[in-house]
């Protein structure tokens, strides 16, 4: 059997893709080529271009662009998973979200996006034993994009943050794959207890803008949490809940409701 050629690299579609949006993105508006080759085109990998993009966003005169580029390059190097993660959310952020027309506009311009990148390399830090850098990355990924996730914090892959401003994830809440969340949600706790106590979201959850899910309670998979609810008790799977305190209204009306983003409550929820 012939060998394949050294100089040949494995084939990346999806990257393929990201750079010839790129090119396309510069011919259509050249005062965008600074930022676009800065930002894609002088790179090799999806995961060379998050690292520089991660790193120019949290630089400050604290840590240097330099320092936070070499972070995260070490994690993606060390944890493949972060790059699988990093492409289940830029996949998710492209098919559920109408204003998302390319796969390059999320690592350029959606902050949710960029905010979990840079939140996932936190997590990665804070595993590694790494607490203050984590925490670091806590504060600026706040600072930049009004997005304050604790690094301890548990969240699977295939995420969308609509909008995504003023998110508040804390430190012992888990949030499985495939969820959908919109603008001023919080997965908070609900007093001073230092164990387990915040929410945990399983598969498929979509949680509408304004959002609160309070307290050590299950979401179930595939269900739906109204704009503005307040959850204070276990939510079935399947189910709809609204209102404050938020009680089920009806079926989640579909089989995946974060990936069809539907949030109209209607005869059945």
């Amino acid at each position: 059997m012939a060998e394949a050629h050294p100089n040949i690299a494995a084939m990346d579609p999806v990257w393929d893709r990201i750079t010839s949006e790129a090119r396309q993105a510069v011919a259509d508006e050249p005062l965008m080529g600074g930022l676009v080759h800065a930002c894609i085109l002088h790179h090799k990998s999806i995961e060379k271009a998050l690292s520089y993009r991660v790193a120019a966003k949290l630089a400050s005169n604290e840590m240097s662009m330099v320092i936070l580029r070499e972070i995260a390059d070490d994690a993606y190097a060390d944890a493949p998973e972060l790059i699988e993660a990093a492409r289940a959310d830029l996949v998710a952020v492209f098919e559920r979200d109408p204003a998302c027309h390319r796969l390059l506009q999320p690592i350029l311009y959606f902050k949710g996006y960029q905010a979990m990148q840079a939140y996932r390399i936190g997590h990665y830090l804070w595993q590694q034993g790494k607490q203050d850098l984590a925490y670091f990355f806590q504060m600026r990924i706040s600072e930049i994009f009004g997005i304050d996730i604790h690094p301890a914090a548990r969240i699977g892959k295939g995420i969308m943050i609509d909008h995504a401003h003023s998110i508040v994830i804390g430190e012992t809440a888990v949030v499985g794959d495939n969820v959908s969340m919109l603008h001023s949600v919080t997965l908070g706790g609900t007093g001073k207890e230092e164990e387990d106590r915040h929410p945990k979201i399983e598969d498929g959850v979509l949680i509408g803008a304004g959002a609160k899910v309070l307290g050590n309670i299950r979401v179930g998979h595939c269900s739906r949490i109204a704009a503005g609810s307040v959850v204070l008790a276990d939510v079935p799977a399947c189910k709809t809940v609204a209102g404050i305190p938020a009680k089920i209204v009806g079926e989640a009306g579909c089989d995946q409701p974060a990936i069809s983003m539907n949030h109209m409550l209607g005869k059945d929820g």
